[in-house]
Order: C-alpha cells, then sequence, then structure tokens
C-alpha cells in the first residue's frame, strides 16, 4: 500500500503523534505517502512536525490539537473531521499512559486516568471512525499495545490490564470485521527507547539495568507497525526476543507466568 500510487493518497489519523512512537508512526506514514493528521495536546509540536513532514514527503498534513481524556472528545474530533470533509483512511490508536510502582500506592484518581486514556480513548475512536470505513468498504486501523498485553506485570498492573484490553478488542475486531474490506493490528512493542521510558527511569532507578538487547529502536518499531498495518496483519510483536517471550507465555501455565511474573516485578520495586 503505497499511497503515492492510489489516485488520492490515503489519510491517517495518529492519536499521541507528538512523541515517541506516535511521532514515529508519522514519520514512517509520511514517507509510505499518507496525508496525515495528526492529534495530540501539544499544538506547537505537532505544527513543528507537520511542517517537517510536509517539507520532506510532499504530503499534506493536519493537526488537531486534542486533549483526548476529556469526555466527548472522541466524539468532537470526529465531528470536526467530518465538517472538515477530511476522511479518515487509517486510524492509528497510539495516545496511552504508563505509571510504575506498586498498585496500593498509587491515586484511585491516577489509575482511572490510566483506564480512561488506554481503554476509553482508543474504544470511543474505533467507535467512531471504523463504521465510516466499513460503509465506503475500506479502512485500516493500528492500535498499539504491548508486549505487556500477554502478561500480568506487577507494578504495572493497571497499564498492563488496559494494554490486555486492547489486544483483545483489536483480536475479536479482526474476526467481527472480515469480509468488510477493514482491517485492525494490534502492534505491542516491548521496551522502547521513547519519553515514557525515560520518565519510567526517573520514576524508578532500577529499570536503567535493563540490558540493551531488550529496548527496541522506536523507528524499527514504527516501522514494524506500519508493515503490519499495511499487510493487514492481526497481531505483530516487534523484535525477536520479544516475539518468543510472548509465545513461550503464551504457551505456559497461566501460574507459571504469575510466578514468573511476580518474581521480576518484586525485584523491581
Amino acid at each position: 500500500m503505497n499511497a503515492r500510487k492510489r489516485k488520492t493518497p490515503e489519510t491517517v489519523l495518529i492519536t499521541g503523534a507528538s512523541s515517541g512512537i506516535g511521532e514515529a508512526l508519522a514519520r514512517r506514514f509520511a514517507a509510505g505517502g499518507c496525508d496525515l493528521v495528526l492529534v495530540a495536546r501539544s499544538a506547537d509540536k505537532l505544527r513543528s512536525l507537520a511542517k517537517v513532514l510536509s517539507a520532506q514527503h510532499q504530503v499534506k498534513t493536519w493537526v488537531e490539537a486534542t486533549d483526548l481524556a476529556k469526555p466527548g472528545a472522541a466524539r468532537d474530533l470526529a465531528a470536526t473531521l467530518k465538517r472538515k470533509r477530511r476522511r479518515v483512511d487509517i486510524l492509528v490508536n497510539n495516545a496511552g499512559i504508563n505509571e510504575q510502582g506498586a498498585f496500593v500506592a498509587m491515586a484511585p484518581e491516577r489509575s482511572q486516568e490510566l483506564i480512561d486514556l488506554n481503554v476509553g480513548v482508543p474504544t470511543a475512536m474505533l467507535s467512531y471512525f471504523v463504521p465510516p470505513m466499513v460503509s465506503r468498504g475500506h479502512g485500516r486501523v493500528l492500535n498499539v499495545a504491548s508486549t505487556s498485553s500477554f502478561f500480568p506485570v506487577p507494578t504495572m498492573a493497571t497499564y498492563a490490564a488496559t494494554k490486555a484490553y486492547l489486544l483483545s478488542l483489536t483480536e475479536s475486531l479482526s474476526e467481527e470485521l472480515k469480509g468488510t474490506g477493514v482491517s485492525i493490528t494490534a502492534l505491542c512493542p516491548g521496551v522502547t527507547d521513547t519519553n515514557m521510558m525515560s520518565a519510567i527511569h526517573k520514576a524508578n532507578e532500577k529499570t536503567k539495568r535493563l540490558p540493551g538487547i531488550v529496548v527496541a529502536d522506536v523507528g524499527e518499531v514504527a516501522a514494524e507497525g506500519y508493515e503490519a498495518c499495511v499487510n493487514g496483519e492481526v497481531i505483530r510483536v516487534p523484535g525477536a526476543v520479544n516475539l518468543m517471550t510472548t509465545l513461550s507465555g503464551r504457551a505456559m501455565p497461566k501460574w507459571i507466568v504469575r510466578r514468573i511474573a511476580g518474581m521480576v516485578g518484586r525485584k523491581a520495586m
């Protein structure tokens, strides 16, 4: 799917596009010839990125500075784009937050923030943008999940649970959408060198001990996500180590996975 070969370039909407995996995905889709709708809270960062990508790849870019965590934000964004007649051919649900630490030490409000942004927002975005794709008979979705979708993760319990939800939703909808012309993909990266990872390092010095082999380059993760989305794959786990870990985790009895995760998690606290 090279958008330059199409009569009309496809338009991809990317949430959380101002940094990290979202920014890297924006760069990769632009390199593939897609026009972009960039969504995040920081208008300045989005405008700067949009200017660079338009100049580098001769694609159209639009900025929609939006706090998706606010009630009704996905609905309002969909209405705004409809009014502007900007059709979304590809939806990338990347916006999300993480928090490391013991669940009992986390403020209830913070747990709810993780659930609202990591679960509520992508679900709402799917609800508003997938039905028009089905009506047109063409579209793609890329949900950015995590390797933690496959395992319990002590010290990141709520985050892992939200990503497990996103993976399950993706797998369910992949079956529902068969024959509609719309595909849905879950990108499940492991530890990736982004600002989010830097924040985790700052909160917990022990995470800096992770060997370099398990920390992925953000550009490589984005390239795999782009490829998987284009090919209509249901699940893509970037990196051989991550893939082997997730496959072995699915094959093991759950009680063994819990024990291993518990031992690792307690050492991280």
